[in-house]
């Protein structure tokens, strides 16, 4: 069974609280891109996990993908295993949900390789339990996500847009950003309505005041490139570009593929760190069976 787990972005990132367990409470745009790691999944006797790519990437308990097969087994009593490679595509601490990603591939693949029986909305229960972005890239598409990533409303949107993907040297540890956050207040908030108008109008140019990422300003203490190469995307034609979650990749938003693709020749020098991507609705896809 081969599966591509797509990375994320977020189109916009408000903290609204803090949970007695120490959780921050979310409201977050986000969808899907197409930009994906690939993972295959043979039936074994064991579970076992082995990783290409993406540079020191572990492959034991520290890894999502790891954890979401151990939990699922756990969870639905199955006592089969599973032979598990992951090939890194995805930058990882880059805020682009490359770990999250992969634990909801897995979930998803394995509750039909091993036929669990889960239904989505029941791995989106399990998929909170490993992290934030972990119920939305379980079930795809434009969304509002609030809580700890429990509370899903899905947006139907037939819009595609043209992203270049930039990232600096060197990633952030999101737990790191959160805990900074306290110690620094938000410069503004994003405005999820009108940025969900914009996004769904195709008016994202001209409207940057709807969207925002408040841990931006956070990760930019920590990384200071962050805010060069968001200069950089508006500088050569981004009709809006910013930070997507804890970072550290920032994103630019084009009119269009040839407007992406000049400005992606012009900076791949300066950020050997680029990606040509779109927006899609898939967050998950199955490309063959085993």
């Amino acid at each position: 069974m081969l599966v591509e787990a797509f990375a994320k972005i977020n189109w916009t990132l408000n903290i609204t609280g803090l949970r007695a367990d120490g959780y921050h409470l979310l409201d977050m745009l986000m969808q899907p891109v197409s930009l994906a790691d690939r993972i295959t999944l043979l039936p074994a006797e064991e579970l076992s996990l082995t990783v290409t790519g993406g540079g020191n990437i572990p492959a034991d308990d520290r890894n999502l993908a790891l954890r979401a097969a151990k939990l699922l087994r756990k969870e639905t009593g199955v006592s089969a295993g599973a032979a598990i490679h992951l090939e890194k595509h995805i930058p990882s601490q880059a805020g682009m949900g490359g770990g999250s990603s992969d634990a909801a591939a897995v979930l998803t693949a394995l509750n039909r390789l091993w036929s669990a029986g889960l239904s989505g909305e029941e791995l989106e229960a399990l998929g909170v339990r490993l992290g934030a972005d972990v119920p939305f890239l379980i079930r795809g598409g434009l969304a509002r996500t609030r809580g700890i990533g429990e509370q899903l409303e899905s947006i139907p949107s037939c819009r595609t847009y043209s992203l270049l993907v930039l990232q600096p040297e060197g990633g952030l540890s999101t737990a790191e950003i959160f805990r900074a956050w306290h110690d620094m207040p938000a410069e503004r908030s994003a405005d999820p309505e009108a940025a969900l108008s914009a996004i769904l109008s195709g008016s994202v140019a001209g409207r940057s005041s709807a969207f925002a990422n408040m841990l931006e300003p956070v990760s930019r203490r920590f990384c200071p490139e962050i805010g060069t190469l968001i200069r950089a995307l508006y500088d050569n034609g981004a009709d809006l570009a910013q930070m997507t979650g804890s970072g550290s990749a920032v994103f630019g938003v084009f009119s269009d593929t040839g407007a992406r693709n000049r400005a992606a020749a012009l900076l791949a020098s300066r950020c050997p760190k680029c990606w040509c991507c779109e927006t899609q609705e898939e967050s998950i896809r199955f490309q063959e069976d085993a």
